[in-house]
């Protein structure tokens, strides 16, 4: 995988965002037995910066943890034969000859209060938003219940197959 971390902004936190973000989409790429390497980029802003994006690219005038921008279509989630279609060469970067999966924006200020909220580290919170954005760019959503719940279900699993758990 090639992984490409951008910051905004400056955030302290107790691990390395850059080394628990690669960390967490390695592992939703194999746990979706993902066939080839790809490109994800990340962008670490705040309130203001994720809440221009929201407005900008989702019509949604506030601020939110995370957007995900998937660079792929699926016929269905974490189906990648559309890897093999004729959709690959708008998939592939011709620079790295890689699949550009897409991009994740984190929000910092929603680590920390969620994690605050949620009663659990800031770590497991930054993983679980990764995990999250990562699923969206596999192709799941979470505007159904049933999907919520295949969503869910696959976050906790990967999460806790790597040790973050709820502290």
């Amino acid at each position: 995988m090639i992984f490409c971390v951008e910051k905004e902004v400056e955030a302290e936190f107790d691990f390395d965002l850059e080394s628990v973000a690669k960390l967490v989409c390695e592992a939703v790429l194999e746990s979706e037995n993902c066939p080839e390497e790809v490109e994800v980029n990340m962008l670490i802003t705040d309130d203001d910066g994720i809440w221009e994006m929201n407005r900008e690219f989702r019509d949604v005038n506030r601020p939110t943890d995370v957007l995900s921008f998937p660079n792929v279509e699926y016929d269905e989630p974490g189906n990648f034969d559309v890897f093999k279609g004729n959709q690959r060469n708008d998939i592939l970067n011709p620079d790295t000859g890689k699949i550009y999966f897409g991009d994740i924006v984190i929000n910092v200020n929603r680590v920390k209060s969620q994690a605050l909220e949620y009663g659990h580290s800031e770590k497991r919170e930054f993983a679980f938003l990764t995990a999250h954005s990562m699923l969206h760019l596999c192709g799941y959503d979470h505007m159904e219940e049933e999907e919520a719940k295949v969503m869910e279900e696959k976050q906790s699993r990967i999460l806790d197959n790597l040790g973050i758990t709820r502290d």
